[in-house]
């Protein structure tokens, strides 16, 4: 057989496995089951002196991989705020692995440069930001953060007469940054690794629901970054940016928002309100691997001024590195060489349309509305305001929570995630999935009548 129809029946083959593993996800336990998990080890022989026939590596992926994975690609996966992926955006990440583009530089991939560049106009146009925002397709929303708050520094210093990206931070004039109680790990993760510390922080307290608090507010300069978020990650909270954001700017100091998920609010009409005056921001981050429901890792930085990350992703001259005349994508990110990440957003958001990202995302948070109804009815206690696609449930003492969520993940019916709010023990739900449907959620809700049955009173 010639190699290229070797290739083709070899792609032909992973590609029916693939569609078999997602006809049956409806059916099959949410939670891989045990014979699965100790069946990895097959996965682990000595390397072999001569390789396997491709066929059969592929064959064994299959057979032994696809039952020990945990159902993120199903209906009734809530678990860590994981969204699925569209139907169209995992047809184009196949197509995508074929072109095998290096999205670094335009020439190096034209379309997949042609593809960010129109991806970038719906984005900035459904989440209504300024129109002179830069976009960068990065990673996740760690590394959208990490992109935001290195324009920050760049911006801030810059003010002082500093070159960061020269001279680094030795002797550099201090900045502050200020952060609610609540900020999420992968801000301070950001912080991290750009030198300005996680313990440093300057922390603002929170209320009941996550929210900074606007009348703590320390006193905000021109050397201060203030991290704000859109969708707390157990409340789906938002900071209250209309009282915050005006004020900050005309203090000097940079806005960035954390919205993993969250930012995705401002594409709904009936959930904009909740993000209403972050568009006052300097900075967003976002993931398009969560609410967006395209495949891993896909992750969205913004910033107002363009030419503020830029200058501080814009990676040092070299002969080899052909620039031409339009947006440069490895200058607005930290990666050279990186996938061609942007195909999954732009057939995304093209498949969707305005009407179907508008839909999923309220859709969604119908779906949590009705499971905190539905817990509430039987007597649980919901601990947070469901404003958006998060609900917290207690079933009484810490022990007793606990033991119901291994229930639940136990039961393969539905998949959720245990966290710790305030204080309190509790199982969290984030429908963040394209494919779950109403009947999905009174399927989870009778698992979770039958998983609390099983927990000793």
């Amino acid at each position: 057989m010639a190699e290229t129809d070797r290739t083709t029946a070899l792609l032909a083959d992973a590609a029916a496995r693939a569609a078999r593993y997602l006809s049956e996800i409806q059916d099959r336990s949410v939670a891989p089951t045990r014979e699965a998990l100790a069946g990895l080890a097959r996965l682990a022989p000595p390397l072999p002196e001569q390789g396997m026939a491709a066929e059969r590596v592929i064959a064994l992926l299959d057979e032994v991989g696809s039952p020990a994975t945990l159902g993120t690609a199903g209906p009734r996966f809530f678990g860590f705020v994981i969204g699925g992926s569209l139907p169209a955006t995992v047809a184009a990440s196949v197509l995508g692995a074929a072109w095998d583009q290096n999205a670094g530089l335009r020439v190096t991939s034209p379309v997949a440069a042609a593809l960010e560049d129109a991806a970038i106009k719906w984005l900035v146009d459904v989440l209504a930001l300024p129109p002179s925002t830069g976009v960068g397709f990065v990673t996740c929303a760690t590394t959208a953060n990490l992109s935001g708050l290195a324009a920050a520094r760049h911006a801030l210093l810059a003010r002082q007469g500093w070159d960061v990206e020269g001279h680094g931070l030795f002797g550099a004039p201090a900045l502050r940054v200020v952060v609610g109680d609540e900020v999420h790990v992968s801000v301070l993760k950001a912080l991290t690794l750009l030198g300005l510390g996680s313990e440093r922080v300057e922390r603002v307290p929170v209320d009941g629901q996550g929210r900074i608090r606007a009348d703590a507010l320390p006193r905000l300069d021109e050397r201060t970054i203030l991290c704000l978020q859109a969708g707390n990650v157990n409340t789906g909270a938002f900071d209250p940016a209309g009282s915050i954001v005006g004020r900050a700017r005309a203090a000097g100091a940079w806005v960035h928002v954390d919205g993993a998920f969250g930012l995705w609010a401002r594409a709904a009409p009936a959930l904009a309100s909740l993000a209403a005056g972050l568009e006052g921001a300097d900075s967003w981050a976002t993931d398009a691997h969560k609410w967006l429901n395209v495949p891993y890792d896909s992750g969205l930085v913004f910033c107002r001024d363009a030419a503020m990350l830029h200058a501080a992703l814009r990676p040092p001259t070299a002969a080899y590195l052909v620039e031409g005349d339009f947006r440069e994508p490895d200058q607005y990110v930290p990666e050279f060489s990186r996938r061609a990440r942007g195909i999954e957003v732009w057939a995304a958001l093209l498949s969707l349309g305005r009407e179907g990202l508008r839909d999923l995302l309220e859709r969604t948070c119908a779906h949590a509305r009705r499971f905190a109804a539905g817990l509430r009815e039987d007597g649980h206690e919901i601990l947070n305001d469901v404003v958006l696609n998060q609900v917290l449930v207690s079933f009484g003492s810490p022990e007793r929570t606990r033991h119901a969520i291994e229930e639940v993940q136990r039961g393969g019916v539905l998949w959720c995630s245990g966290t710790l709010w305030q204080g309190r023990t509790a199982m969290r739900i984030s429908v963040s999935s394209w494919a779950t449907t109403a009947a999905d959620v009174e399927r989870s809700l009778e698992g979770i009548r039958a998983a609390v049955a099983r927990v000793p009173v």
